[in-house]
């Protein structure tokens, strides 16, 4: 025997170790064709050969264990996380898979795992509990395994129609994947199954493969199964030593003589063994759950939803017999609300009560006051239901919202014995209709967070879908909860509390053009209208109500933030209805340019989109320069969008950090109360088309020449560098070519490019008169192509006729005739009028572009000289020329030579 044996056995001596026989070598061959020598540690580690099947699918299982551990716990996350392995582990067994086909339990498990999650995705109140990282890994694992699922929707229909077929399935699956994988064992071993049996009967090679292998269900039987197991052992073991001496001639090595044998007898035992298995698999299942259920009655054990361990008890309302009265009420009011803001506190639970105690107050008759005060904290209970500062409310929230406020404003009015106020103490509230009913509360701050919750709604919603529509139908409600509590305020409210109601009605009006007073004043225009159009066109003037409300505010208002609000507002107004000197003049008067840089950014955004305004109006009114000085700051910035509430630019985030974008956000201003870019730019640079191109006509050899508008010379820039012009496509390109025209005195080209279809639907039909704004538009365009005309060409005519220049432009001759003049008085034009003749006579006082260029030349060079003398002063340390050094190294005082040489004009100097 060998000595490997010999130490691993502790029934054997030492003397018998050394007498043992060892197996001899055979001769010619090598170590490791020998036989295979087993310790005992070397068999009970035993080296198992499983298949590439067998190792892909046993890492699938795993995966779907640790995924249903995940879902026992809720753990979203881990689901998550452990669906990507799965997925990935799938992916490497695609060739098995192509080979063996899909396996049930994959199935299966894809199944169980959409049902889960759509289960949790329906219950509201759990994924309100949900932690941030389950609540994002539930929508994205949803998504997922929905896409996922479609390419095996056959599979899952049949698993779902019928589940215990394809779990049998599934078992027959894993029963013949452990015996083909243990067949290779023993094929890779080089022992037969035959040299297992006893040589009496020799069945089928299947058949005693099926019964002395081992399945996957026996490896995980339970102890007591196993002990089960070691009985059907052979009972070769009590057999003498001279039988186990002659079984050692039987066997080729000492490795099948150790192996474990099973007689024929015992197959039968196997089969009902494994029977009785499956029977007391679920007998045990059930007696654990009976035995759980005997150990929860005792003690009261009650099942805990998942969530947040701090969530609060319900207060309860009344014991039964309570009397119902005032004290008792506003108890049990306080009690709701000491839960107010606490972790853990279920928001949605809370309205329910409050709005319960209020049906309870009313049913045992307590009065207004405890209606109204409640109210009051129901209301504020909805605001604070989201405790998000950049989220909105739900629609039903809102709408629930609204409706409290209308009963809420309707005690009020029914009710005018009830004074509320935020200065009334609660000690001092009453509630009793013998005596006044004080409440504590502000109707105003509610109507004022309100209307904040509007305009948070209209910026979350996507501007360009119907949703964005239907609650901007919601405006016309709280437009008229504003105007509502603006007569209970006339009535009853302090002067700043009027004030601030003013303020949010002139908000809601500023920017909205009223078309029928526009209407009105058209028709009255055109003469008398029927009665019918009367009766539609009845009602305040918006110009009327602002007037009024601003009014009040100029004279009551303390704040500086209200009064500057409605003057800008009032501004706006009167720039949107074309009243153009009105606003103007309210403008230079507020002096709001001086020190608008100290106010709010909400205050700035307002003085912004006012002065656009005021700048698009100048524009209709063919004040083009006034037009172009308004709108210089917003568009020389390149920061439009921005300076006007109307969207956020891509910034570092160095320059600004989330915090910092989250409070620009709330800023922003609703979609329908935007102003039109495209617009405001085209009105901008035609604006500065009509300034910049006569200028630049007139000052054409002038080298110290300013720009007018960097922003127009850069489009220009633009359109020069094109190496291919085509016809033009954008707005900017429109206004490029048509300069380049009107550079060329030709007008009817520069009011083609600005004046056709394309430009019409882009831009000028979004103005309220269009007719008036076109012809406005040719004039100004005929009148500056005359002046670029006579500019460019003056040094070409020694006289011309005004008639010609009227036939040409398509004017009137007086208006030739007022262009003219007016040039030649402001020294533009070097030229006189000869009446008899009503022709201009040129003077020819301009040079010529050879003198222009010397001219120019001459000025540099005197620069540079000036420039030269300055350095070499400074670097001979000589000041500026006051002192000199003489021969004798001594210094003298020059009388004033250089002083008086630089004093001198450039034309008496001598180089």
């Amino acid at each position: 025997m060998s000595r490997f044996f010999a130490t691993g056995s502790d029934s054997e001596s030492e003397e018998s170790t050394s007498g043992d026989e060892q197996i001899a070598k055979p001769v010619g061959t090598t170590f490791a064709r020998q036989p295979l020598l087993l310790s005992d540690d070397d068999e009970e580690t035993k080296r198992v050969v499983r298949s590439a099947k067998d190792k892909r699918f046993d890492e699938l299982t795993n995966i779907i264990k640790t995924i249903r551990n995940a879902m026992k716990i809720r753990d979203i996350s881990k689901c998550l996380e452990e669906f990507e392995q799965l997925w990935k582990a799938f992916q490497k067994s695609k060739t098995i898979v192509d080979k063996e086909g899909i396996p049930k339990f994959y199935i299966r498990i894809l199944a169980d795992l959409e049902e889960y999650l759509n289960e949790i995705w329906d219950d509201k109140e759990g994924k309100k509990k949900m932690n941030k990282n389950n609540a994002k890994a539930l929508s994205t694992l949803r998504q997922k395994i929905r896409k996922y699922n479609r390419d095996y929707e056959n599979e899952i229909t049949a698993y779902k129609e019928n589940p215990e077929q394809s779990g049998d399935e599934d078992h027959e699956d894993e029963e013949s994947s452990t015996e083909e994988s243990s067949g290779d064992e023993d094929d890779d071993m080089g022992i037969s199954a035959s040299s297992f049996l006893k040589k009496k009967v020799e069945p089928p090679v299947s058949d005693m493969k099926s019964k002395f292998l081992k399945t996957a269900k026996e490896e995980d039987e339970d102890e007591e199964e196993e002990s089960d197991d070691d009985e059907d052992w052979g009972e070769d073991s009590d057999e003498s030593d001279s039988e186990s001496n002659e079984d050692d001639a039987k066997y080729t090595s000492l490795a099948a003589k150790f192996l474990k044998k099973t007689p024929v007898d015992a197959e039968p035992k196997l089969e009902s063994k494994r029977e009785d298995k499956g029977r007391k698999k679920p007998e045990r299942k059930l007696k654990r759950l009976e035995e759980e259920e005997e150990d929860e009655e005792p003690g009261e054990w009650e099942k805990v939803k998942w969530g947040a361990p701090m969530v609060k008890e319900k207060p309860k309302m009344f014991a039964k017999g309570t009397e119902i009265n005032h004290a008792v009420v506003l108890k049990k009011l306080h009690e709701i609300l000491q839960a107010r803001g606490k972790k853990g506190t279920d928001r949605a639970a809370q309205i329910d009560l409050l709005q319960s105690l209020a049906s309870i107050a009313a049913e045992n008759n307590l009065g207004e006051g405890m209606q109204v005060k409640i109210k009051f904290n129901i209301i504020a209970s909805m605001y604070d239901y989201n405790p998000n500062l950049s989220a909105c409310m739900k629609p039903d929230m809102w709408k629930k919202c609204l409706d409290c406020i209308d009963e809420l404003l309707d005690l009020l009015f029914d009710n005018q014995n009830i004074f509320i106020g935020e200065n009334i103490a609660e000690d001092s509230e009453s509630y009793s209709a013998d005596q006044p009913i004080r409440v504590r509360g502000c109707v105003l701050t509610l109507a004022e967070r309100m209307d904040e919750e509007f305009t948070k709604i209209m910026q979350n919603t996507d501007p360009h879908s119907q949703e964005y529509v239907d609650n901007l139908k919601d405006e016309a409600r709280v437009c008229k909860v504003i105007e509502r509590l603006q007569s209970y305020m006339e009535q009853k409210g302090a002067t700043e509390e009027i004030c601030r109601i003013y303020l949010r009605r002139i908000m809601h009006t500023y920017y909205k053009f009223d078309y029928k007073a526009h209407q009105r004043q058209m028709a009255s225009k055109q003469g008398s209208k029927s009665e019918q159009d009367q009766a539609e066109n009845e009602g305040e003037d918006s110009a009327l109500l602002m007037d009024r409300l601003c009014k009040y505010i100029y004279a009551k208002d303390r704040t500086d933030r209200i009064r500057t609000c409605a003057i800008l507002c009032h501004i706006y107004h009167h720039a949107l209805h074309n009243r153009w000197f009105q606003a103007r003049d309210l403008m230079l008067m507020s002096h709001l340019q001086d020190n608008i840089q100290h106010a709010d950014p909400p205050v700035q955004i307002l003085y912004n989109r006012t002065m656009v305004q005021l700048g698009i109006c100048a524009f209709r009114q063919g004040m083009t320069k006034d037009a172009h000085n308004a709108l210089l700051d917003i568009q020389s910035s390149g920061r439009a969008k921005e300076l006007l509430g109307q969207g956020l630019l891509m910034r570092n985030m160095q320059e600004r950090n989330q915090e910092q974008e989250k409070i620009e956000k709330r800023r922003q201003i609703p979609f329908h109360m935007h102003i039109n870019l495209e617009l405001l730019e085209c009105v901008y640079l035609v604006s500065a088309m009509l300034l910049e191109i006569p200028y630049m006509a007139a000052h054409e050899f002038d080298a110290r020449r300013r720009m007018i508008s960097k922003q127009f010379h850069h489009q220009l820039r633009v359109g020069e560098r094109q190496p291919l012009l085509g016809p033009p496509e954008s707005m900017r390109e429109h206004v490029v070519a048509a300069s380049k025209a009107m550079k060329m005195g030709d007008w009817k080209t520069c009011k083609a490019f600005i004046i056709n279809e394309k430009m019409n639907a882009k831009v000028w039909d979004l103005f309220p008169e269009v007719d008036k704004v076109r012809e406005m538009l040719i004039r100004k365009i005929q009148e500056e192509s005359l002046r670029t005309y006579l500019f460019t060409y003056s040094s070409v005519y020694d006289s011309i006729s005004m008639e010609s220049l009227a036939r040409m432009f398509e004017l009137e001759l007086p208006t030739v005739h007022s262009i003219i003049s007016k040039m030649i008085i402001n020294e533009e034009l070097m030229a006189s009028l000869d009446q008899p003749t009503q022709t201009v006579v040129m003077h020819r006082t301009e040079p010529t572009s050879l003198q222009n260029m010397a001219l120019q030349l001459a000025e540099k060079l005197g620069n540079l000289v000036d420039n030269n003398e300055r350095i070499f002063d400074l670097k001979q340390g000589t000041y500026g020329g006051y002192f000199s050094r003489d021969q004798k190294g001594s210094y003298q005082q020059k009388q004033n030579y250089q002083r008086g040489y630089r004093n001198q004009p450039q034309s008496q100097r001598e180089y």
